[in-house]
């Protein structure tokens, strides 16, 4: 059962807005946001966020897209929740500890954490793509989850050393990926294998957030429904 998510949108339309240009671009955005004066493409709708629980997960759901359906993108989310539990019952035990909740909103990327929320964000068209199986979903959680560990082991923004902790990130995401059936786990496997190839500057490197809002906004404006593939990475 849904209901409105009291105040619940306010941090994350401050942290959508904002976003700092020095973060990794990366599928996955994680580690420690630094809020700065960026602004959003201005026919971004505000809709009225929504509260359910998942697997004990507090989740909100923010679904901007009329072509989307919210019971599509939550089943898709329980579904790489169970992958993890059943094969890394470990890690989403580390979950339930570090972060306060999920939130399910449209992003440029894949995945996000956000320190001052403890909030994983997975983006929500990625949630409602049908030509990958729930694995990418698990695996990009899993590496939100690492910087979930990270944030909480005590590491802020001026002691961190971002190419190393997306390297941790990857690692994560190869070893889940070897725990699933091979046909489940391969993308993942051959995915964070050549991520864990690239040079620090390309595994950790700078974008431009304004501009792929920007082409976010270009592409909620005219894209088919389902089809995703212009997420960053």
């Amino acid at each position: 059962m849904f209901r409105p998510a009291a105040g619940g949108p306010a941090v994350l339309r401050k942290f959508l807005s904002a976003l700092s240009s020095s973060f990794p671009a990366d599928d996955e955005q994680g580690g420690y946001l630094q809020l700065a004066d960026l602004r959003t493409d201005p026919s971004t709708p505000q809709v009225t966020a929504e509260l359910c629980e998942l697997r004990g997960f507090r989740v909100v759901v923010e679904n901007s897209r009329p072509d989307i359906a919210t019971d599509t993108v939550l089943a898709r989310l329980d579904e790489a929740l169970g992958l993890i539990d059943r094969y890394q019952p470990w890690r989403l035990s580390h979950l339930r500890r570090d972060l306060a909740q999920f939130r399910v909103v449209r992003f440029p990327c894949r995945g996000a954490f956000i320190p001052e929320e403890r909030s994983c964000v997975t983006e929500l068209t990625f949630l409602a793509r049908t030509d990958i199986t729930a694995a990418p979903v698990a695996s990009s959680i899993v590496h939100e989850g690492i910087h979930a560990r990270v944030h909480a082991m005590g590491v802020r923004a001026e002691g961190r050393d971002r190419a190393r902790e997306e390297r941790l990130c990857r690692r994560a995401e190869l070893e889940f990926g070897l725990s699933l059936p091979p046909e489940l786990g391969a993308p993942v496997v051959e995915r964070a294998t050549q991520s864990l190839a690239l040079a620090d500057m390309e595994v950790a490197p700078q974008i431009d957030w304004a501009e792929a809002g920007r082409r976010q906004a270009m592409v909620d404006r005219g894209a088919p429904t389902g089809d995703q593939r212009h997420l960053l990475g």
